[in-house]
């Protein structure tokens, strides 16, 4: 029989820094879900934009870096397709697979929405450099190496190459 783990409650400090990193997502979110509204966009809609101003993208890779079902991507991308910010072309690699690409609009408003998030960028503004490469190694080291890459490659707003 296993010996039940026994865990620790965090302390005080753990637990009002796991509440700020709350706080800070809950901000961020809001604030992007405005900006996104303020082009008729729904977050969705404009994450898989910023997704496809990086690189044409299949529809499953899309879902995967969504998290969300295929199925919902597709319509994601008709809504898109539909006011001209995405189409559809031929993969290069492999002409039965269709790949979504931002067209220039698209990738107009993508950038518009982008520097329009104020949250992020006004108080890192007032952090030195040495103080933002701080916390950026922080946020790496506490989301894994990895983790951390994924999200740079991702290009998901918020993230260092945004």
């Amino acid at each position: 029989m296993a010996t039940p783990h026994k865990t620790r409650r965090p302390d005080a400090l753990t637990l009002e820094v796991v509440d700020l990193i709350g706080s800070v997502v809950a901000r961020y979110h809001e604030e992007y879900e405005e900006a996104a509204a303020e082009h008729a966009l729904t977050g969705a809609q404009a994450k898989l934009l910023g997704l496809l101003t990086l690189e044409p993208l299949p529809m499953r890779k899309l879902a995967h870096k969504l998290k969300c079902e295929p199925s919902n991507v597709t319509g994601i991308v008709d809504r898109l397709e539909a006011r001209g910010l995405v189409e559809r072309r031929p993969d290069p690699a492999d002409r039965r697979v269709k790949v979504a690409v931002a067209t220039d609009e698209g990738r107009r408003i993508a950038r518009t929405l982008r520097d329009s998030l104020r949250f992020a960028r006004e108080p890192l503004a007032a952090l030195t450099e040495e103080e933002r490469l701080a916390l950026r190694d922080l946020l790496r080291r506490m989301l894994g190496e990895d983790a951390a890459q994924a999200v740079e490659a991702a290009g998901e707003p918020g993230s260092s190459g945004r």
